[in-house]
């Protein structure tokens, strides 16, 4: 991966940027004292015990892909380009200084600086240019790692991670494919052919429909075959797309057979734009890097994916990759939050003592890493699963079901999480200069993109009810490790006896959901976590007391041991 490169050419641009090494001389009303010290120089995959074992177990091989990415998480500039991609967002520029229709979005340098580090890093592709087994998996811990650097930019790789599969065994989109994989990032705007890398979006969501992709207004009328494409031409609306720069995007709109699935190049083979009219840019709470636009199509040529009247069918069998992305995401994004508070709390003094020994603050700490383990653990758990849907069915079934439910956990554990962390900070977390205010107002996004809680919610009954055994290999996975004590024997009897009823109220789909997603992280605590810490895990969620209240640990001296199996160190 030319990632070395990447990173060199962004240590350059940077340089006029950074801070300077010593800070002016104060002026005499005070000295700046007891501030907690930079979380730098660390690095996010070798200081991270539970995330190196499980590369070390299922895939030792991309090791040395995530040194490299995990180096940047804890890199003072890379932080910094995260920081001013997200202070300096992008700006429609719907008209050029002679009037000229353009529909484009300018991006702060430090945004295509973060891109191309997250493509040379293959954040992107490394699930389908990976020549050893468990690519999934190894492309997820990329992922993970990536979003301890910058949330915004994980929005396009993850959707070029899921792209290729709708490119997959399609001669028209074999181009397509090949520059979605590329390493080299290319921002410039041309045609597909004369590019390095392609970025790929996603634009499904109208405004009458939201979610019930059902409701599509956009149409589309078949205009003809051209280079083995079926080629339409699309009017309608989109309320909701991201990365409106990119090269082409998958969009829905209603044929003649019912809603397909289409594929838009931003840019035509003769160079000329493709008949695409940003409206204006969403003002987001969070992911504020990131584009996200109102689209209109008029006469806009677009080519057919799979089959007519298909399009909602094609589409879902890309979101398993997108939903899997945002659970991994929320994951990483909770590895970081974990990993600011602990920083802050370790070189920072409190009421005589360092705040990370006083016993509530300790508690709180121990508490967020047992979570953040636990959510980083199914997620990988469901990647691995996904590496096995073409070779096994006992992984397929898995997969459909552990997705849709680690993706309900983690990004709704997500918010709890950024919000305690940001606690941690005090005042100084709720200030936008700091990295963990940035992170709390991105968490709630995760939980919305690729389908909300209650939808993934009705996923996961929708999959037990339709997939033959997949019950079956779910309470079979969250039991096949042994249980620890009593109350976890009891968790699972419980819900065996639940999830077995003839019937499932609709309304009882959350709860059902949250108690699978629980199961599931007790076991992968079970089988890969130091046994004290899964005890914990096990005794605090599944035992009743816990309430989801982070800081509710019985206390114990064994608490200090788990925040410091958490820790992250600076190097010298």
């Amino acid at each position: 991966m030319p990632l070395e490169g990447a990173l060199l050419a962004t240590q350059a641009a940077t340089a006029a940027q950074a801070s300077p090494a010593t800070p002016a001389t104060p002026v005499s009303t005070h000295q700046v004292l007891n501030q907690a010290a930079p979380c730098s120089g660390y690095n996010a995959f070798t200081d991270d015990a539970v995330l190196r074992q499980a590369v070390a177990e299922h895939a030792p091989w991309t090791t040395a892909n995530a040194t490299q990415l995990g180096a940047l998480a804890g890199d003072a500039q890379v932080q910094d380009m995260a920081r001013l991609a997200n202070e300096h967002g992008p700006q429609l520029r719907s008209h050029d200084r002679f009037g000229n229709r353009i529909d484009w979005v300018e991006f702060h340098p430090a945004w295509h600086q973060l891109m191309a580090l997250a493509f040379a890093s293959g954040v992107h592709s490394l699930a389908w240019t990976a020549s050893e087994p468990s690519g999934h998996f190894a492309r997820a811990v990329q992922s993970y790692l990536w979003n301890q650097v910058e949330n915004g930019v994980g929005c396009p790789t993850g959707m070029a991670y899921a792209a290729c599969a709708g490119f997959a065994g399609r001669p028209e989109f074999a181009l397509w494919r090949e520059k979605t994989l590329s390493t080299h990032y290319d921002a410039r705007r041309l045609p597909l052919q004369q590019k390095t890398c392609a970025v790929i979006g996603y634009a499904m969501t109208e405004k009458q429909g939201g979610s019930d992709l059902r409701e599509t207004q956009t149409t589309g009328d078949f205009i003809g075959t051209e280079n083995g494409a079926q080629a339409y031409s699309l009017t309608g609306h989109k309320w909701f797309f991201s990365v409106p720069v990119s090269d082409g995007f998958y969009t829905l709109a209603r044929t003649k057979s019912g809603v397909s699935c289409m594929f838009v190049p931003r840019i035509l083979a003769d160079g000329t734009a493709n008949r695409v009219f940003i409206q204006r840019l969403k003002d987001k709470c969070g992911n504020r890097s990131n584009a996200s636009s109102e689209v209109e199509f008029d006469r806009t040529w677009a080519m057919l994916v799979g089959e007519e009247g298909r399009g909602i069918r094609e589409i879902l069998s890309h979101a398993h990759l997108t939903r899997l992305d945002f659970a991994v995401g929320s994951a990483g994004l909770m590895r970081q939050a974990l990993t600011l508070a602990i920083s802050h709390a370790s070189t920072r003094n409190g009421f005589g003592r360092r705040m990370a020994d006083l016993p509530m603050q300790a508690n709180v700490l121990a508490d967020l890493a047992l979570e953040s383990e636990a959510a980083t653990l199914s997620a990988l758990r469901a990647a691995r699963a996904t590496d096995g849907i073409e070779t096994s069915e006992t992984e397929r079934l898995l997969a459909r079901v552990a997705t849709p439910v680690t993706k309900f956990w983690n990004c709704q554990r997500a918010t709890t999480f950024t919000y305690e962390a940001l606690q941690v900070h005090g005042g100084n977390g709720f200030i936008m200069e700091n990295p963990i205010a940035r992170l709390y107002r991105e968490a709630p996004l995760n939980s919305i993109w690729e389908g909300t809680t209650n939808m993934m919610s009705m996923d996961v009954l929708r999959a037990l009810e339709r997939e033959p055994g997949a019950l079956e290999v779910f309470l079979g996975e969250v039991s096949g490790h042994g249980t620890m004590g009593a109350a976890h024997a009891s968790f699972l009897a419980r819900l065996k006896d639940d999830l077995s009823a003839a019937s499932i109220d609709e309304g009882n789909a959350r709860g059902l959901t949250t108690r699978m997603a629980l199961a599931l992280q007790a076991s992968e605590m079970v089988r890969h976590s130091p046994q004290p810490v899964a005890q914990r895990f096990i005794d605090s969620r599944l035992g009743g007391r816990h309430g989801g209240v982070i800081g509710t640990l019985d206390a114990g001296a064994d608490l200090k041991d788990i925040v410091s199996r958490a820790t992250v160190s600076a190097q010298a």
